[in-house]
């Protein structure tokens, strides 16, 4: 009898899916419209609607259901916000990732908590742990490929990447790691904890035996350390393969966060920022004490061998620390971003002199007073990195002719060149039209950012409207006479009013104050 009744809805579907046809005779008038008709819902829609209306079916059902219709359900279920459904459902997980987070753009502690309940029946009901393969909870707010694909692909590895091979170790400890759950996330500490991170990390405390918490990507930002300590003591530093510390700390608080530091054995990605020396004369901290604090946590970096990309923004550490830093690499750097901060002669010597850094893609000198440095060392660090670096970061260092002229034949050689940005130096424009003449041959350029000619601006400091209208058009006309540039732009120094630049970008356009 059902078999005839789901044969009988079947053929009822199929039959108004069939494109209708008219039929007329010659007596008859052609018709003059086609009325367009949109597709009925599929069988799988109708059911899987069918059973979200019926909460207590949908979940006596489960363990029966194939699995290429978990995917669709749990998708409907969590827009439906169907608490229960998706707590049973977690419990029976039919594949090896629940990639959730990707679906939670806001924080929502009402769902995180049925998919934590749904766990937790899974760890305690043996019938539940059985049926269920899932190994990986993925709370990470990033797109995944999962819920893309066709559910009834398996063997879809979503968690690729949350556990290297250095910390999977010896066998028995591979096999000790695979028995657990991973819940893996990424957390963003501002001030305080909020709800839903509260509500995490207190679960995954009470489950230590059965879960490991997992977090790739840690941002710090004004955080008390004992906050700090009792996060990374649920999570373990080692998994942390991102971390951004921008804290306002002093020296003297950074050392006490070093030993958690040197921990992070799998870090890939190091962001610094806000670091400053204690000024406070009141404070009985004297500078030797200041050195050693820097000197504890800089000395860390060097137990962090797949350490790739390094960032300090804004960060102040003396000379000798600095030469401790970039001789504490161990790894090969991708990306070194040293902006906003004080590089003194020397600190520049032992950059361009630190063989970890001769394979670099990005280089980011963001604020960096250049103007008064020998040019000698930058020039050295452009010729050792001219057949990696792709995006040159060279905003605001405030280079006259002189200096960008002495790095001209080192630049001209970095072929595999996408990005280069030159903003708010000093140069004329007989020295932008060499600079453009050197770069005519890079033909992997997609970004080009120059500054506007000195000839663009008055006694006082402001924009000449019509000779940078003029000029700006005659420099890039030297660029197209070799290529067809993607994107290059001339710009003007911030107008202090408005904060705006005036830039040519193939038109014309002006800051507010000038428009």
């Amino acid at each position: 009898m059902k078999e005839r009744e789901y044969k009988r809805a079947r053929g009822a579907l199929e039959s108004s899916q069939r494109p209708r046809v008219w039929s007329h005779s010659l007596t008859c008038p052609a018709p003059t419209w086609i009325p367009v008709t949109t597709a009925p819902p599929t069988l799988l829609e109708l059911s899987m609607k069918s059973l979200l209306r019926d909460e207590a079916l949908a979940i006596s059902v489960l363990q029966q259901l194939p699995s290429e219709f978990f995917p669709s359900l749990f998708k409907e279920a969590y827009k439906s916000r169907h608490m229960k459904i998706l707590t049973a459902m977690v419990a029976v997980w039919p594949f090896a990732c629940l990639p959730v987070g990707a679906m939670m753009k806001v924080p929502d502690r009402m769902i995180l908590q049925a998919v934590l309940d749904g766990v937790d029946i899974m760890l305690t009901d043996k019938a539940h742990f059985r049926r269920s393969k899932l190994r990986v909870l993925d709370l990470r707010n990033t797109h995944n490929v999962f819920w893309d694909v066709w559910s009834g692909i398996h063997g879809l590895d979503c968690s690729k990447g949350t556990l290297s091979k250095k910390q999977t170790g010896n066998g028995h400890f591979r096999y000790a790691v695979r028995r657990l759950l991973k819940v893996v996330t990424d957390f963003d500490l501002r001030l305080n904890l909020d709800e839903q991170q509260a509500y995490l990390l207190q679960w995954a405390q009470q489950r230590k035996g059965a879960v490991r918490l997992c977090c790739m990507k840690m941002s710090i930002c004004v955080t008390p350390l004992g906050i700090i300590m009792m996060v990374l003591n649920t999570f373990q530093p080692d998994y942390i393969e991102e971390l951004e510390l921008s804290t306002n700390w002093s020296l003297v608080t950074l050392s006490h966060f070093a030993p958690c530091f040197g921990q992070m054995r799998n870090l890939r990605r190091l962001h610094l920022a806000r670091i400053y020396t204690n000024t406070d004369k009141a404070v009985n901290t004297s500078a030797n004490i200041e050195e050693r604090c820097a000197a504890r946590f800089i000395s860390q970096i060097a137990k962090l061998s797949c350490l790739q990309h390094l960032s300090m923004d804004g960060v102040y550490f003396s000379s000798e620390r600095m030469k401790q830093l970039f001789r504490c690499v161990k790894s090969p750097l991708k990306t070194l971003s040293v902006s906003l901060c004080r590089i003194s002669q020397s600190d520049l010597k032992h950059l361009s002199q630190c063989r970890r850094l001769f394979h670099l893609k990005h280089l980011n000198l963001f604020g960096v007073a250049l103007f008064n440095l020998c040019r000698t060392h930058l020039l050295f660090l452009l010729k050792n990195v001219g057949d990696t670096l792709q995006s040159l970061e060279l905003e605001h260092c405030r280079m006259g002719d002189s200096h960008l002229s002495a790095l001209l034949p080192a630049l001209s050689q970095c072929l595999q060149l996408t990005r280069v940005n030159l903003y708010d130096n000093d140069l004329s424009t007989s020295l932008l039209k060499e600079l453009l003449q050197s770069m005519t041959h890079l033909s992997k350029l997609t970004e080009e950012f120059y500054p506007a000619p000195l000839e663009c601006y008055g006694e006082s400091g402001h924009v000449i409207v019509d000779k940078f209208a003029k000029l700006c058009p005659d420099l890039l006309d030297i660029l197209r006479s070799k290529r067809q540039p993607k994107k290059v732009s001339f710009g003007t120094e911030f107008c202090p009013q408005c904060f705006q630049r005036c830039v040519y970008d193939q038109k014309t356009r002006l800051c507010q104050c000038l428009s």
